[in-house]
């Protein structure tokens, strides 16, 4: 080969060593934004709360939509809303499955989070009749489908992409994140949601506003607003704050998928609450 050729061998190399950091960030940044978007909207604000209402076929498909967009970090519906029901309950004492205030750090907080949640799914613990019911519940997706093995073959399908897209070793770095968005996405507001920002309510617990702006979450860092009005759908309160899991829902009810007739309509007024301004 002449220079010539080693030229446009060292560009073509180049290229495609760019072309797979973009391919591989790409693939992360989309699906972190569509898992927790769907955590929020279907997990959260439909399981949890039945902030809104859906057909059967609609509630299906989203099921399955989320099965499939979250993979290997899928979280088992009917657990999710019990535990979330508890935290809701327990807020920032002893019996809440998930508070900063309870557990010595953010590692410890996730790893009882995560052994409390198999407890719970597998009924190793008992469950309060109250938070029971009400929550998506589909036995051949999540229980037939859904086994251990599910989570494992999710796990080498995307080591395998990884191993072929991947050209740089740092790019690997992001595998065990992305193995795992779902219990990820649900630390990082459980975590900062009741460590960081500001409230607008005092709600006898540590609930905080992070970001008035949240696009890292889809809106679930506005915990101070949602602990208020928990069967809200809309978790952004004042002007300044804009909840963007909120306008998916808002779409989803605009094309009347779901129905937002009896939804909670949250509503703020100045100095009603002890209130604390984002710095």
């Amino acid at each position: 080969m002449n220079e010539h050729d080693d030229a446009i061998v060292a560009v073509e190399d180049r290229n495609a060593s760019y072309l797979s950091i973009v391919v591989i960030l790409g693939w992360f940044i989309i699906q972190w934004q569509l898992s927790v978007l769907m955590q929020s909207f279907f997990q959260h604000r439909y399981g949890a709360h039945r902030q809104f209402t859906m057909s059967k076929r609609w509630e299906r498909f989203f099921h399955l939509l989320a099965w499939v967009i979250q993979g290997p970090s899928y979280l088992h519906p009917p657990t999710y809303a019990i535990m979330h029901r508890m935290h809701h309950a327990y807020s920032d004492t002893p019996n809440d499955p998930h508070s900063p205030f309870q557990q010595k750090n953010f590692a410890t907080m996730m790893w009882r989070t995560r052994t409390l949640f198999d407890d719970l799914r597998y009924r190793r613990v008992a469950v309060e009749a109250r938070f029971e019911g009400g929550f998506p519940e589909w036995h051949f997706l999540d229980e037939t489908v859904g086994g251990w093995t599910t989570p494992v073959a999710w796990g080498v399908l995307y080591t395998g992409l990884y191993i072929v897209l991947a050209t740089h070793w740092w790019l690997f770095v992001l595998l065990p994140i992305h193995l795992v968005l779902g219990p990820t996405h649900g630390a990082i507001v459980n975590y900062f949601g009741h460590k960081v920002g500001y409230h607008n309510y005092d709600n006898d617990d540590h609930s905080r506003n992070t970001l008035i702006v949240d696009v890292l979450t889809m809106g679930e860092l506005f915990q101070n607003n949602h602990h208020k009005w928990a069967q809200s759908p809309n978790f952004a309160i004042r002007w300044f704050e804009l909840d963007l899991g909120y306008q998916f829902v808002r779409l989803l009810g605009w094309l009347r998928i779901i129905d937002l007739s009896r939804a909670q309509v949250p509503h703020w007024r100045a100095h009603a609450e002890p209130v604390s301004r984002p710095s």
